[in-house]
């Protein structure tokens, strides 16, 4: 299947550290775990650290066999060759970003909870639709909710549906019947006392 259409399993989501060893090393857990996306996920404004750490996660995603993605960043994605970029509401637009990345390269768009953003993701390029947050999330904790009967009603775009937001081994089952195709997951894979089972946990609901 074209890398582009096969976001799909345990999409992981790297936490912003500013250390290279325990990013590298979380990450290693997760992959052995069976995620089979990583996205990392930086705010920093640190050219150099970026491009450090996406180097080291790209390569452990090459080892495990896993797409690598790169939240918002355009030029990092360019200068890494990532599999991908993530794009938010706020970031530059999924057409724009199909001129700069080419017809390979994966595209994912934000699409909160509205299917109105999600059309038009798809009509500009998007490759995969990201709705949420289905669950209450630390990370974002004055997030739009996305209702899970959003994903039955998105089928009909034809596109890897990704849920994210508050998921963990617990709930995961659940969001996965309503139609995800792929759970996007921070805290409650980083946050774990075992991010290796935590993943496998997730990942092993995909195979069922």
């Amino acid at each position: 299947m074209n890398k582009r259409h096969n976001v799909r399993g345990l999409y992981a989501i790297t936490q912003d550290v500013d250390d290279d060893n325990h990013l590298a090393g979380q990450a290693r857990l997760v992959l052995q775990g069976g995620a089979s996306v990583l996205q990392y996920r930086s705010k920093s404004s640190d050219g150099r650290l970026k491009y450090r750490q996406g180097r080291l996660l790209k390569t452990l995603c090459r080892e495990f066999g896993a797409l690598f993605i790169v939240n918002d960043d355009l030029d990092l994605t360019i200068k890494l060759k990532a599999d991908g970029v993530h794009l938010g509401h706020n970031d530059m637009t999924v057409r724009q970003a199909r001129v700069a990345l080419g017809a390979n390269c994966i595209i994912g768009a934000s699409c909160y909870n509205s299917l109105v953003i999600a059309h038009k993701a798809k009509q500009d390029g998007a490759d995969y639709l990201a709705f949420g947050t289905v669950f209450p999330s630390l990370t974002k904790p004055g997030a739009v909710h996305a209702p899970l009967e959003l994903f039955a009603q998105a089928r009909v775009l034809e596109r890897p549906l990704v849920a994210i937001g508050g998921i963990h081994a617990g709930n995961a089952q659940s969001v996965i019947q309503a139609g995800a195709d792929a759970l996007a997951v921070i805290n409650g894979l980083f946050a774990q006392p075992d991010p290796t089972e935590a993943a496998s946990a997730i990942a092993r609901l995909f195979t069922i």
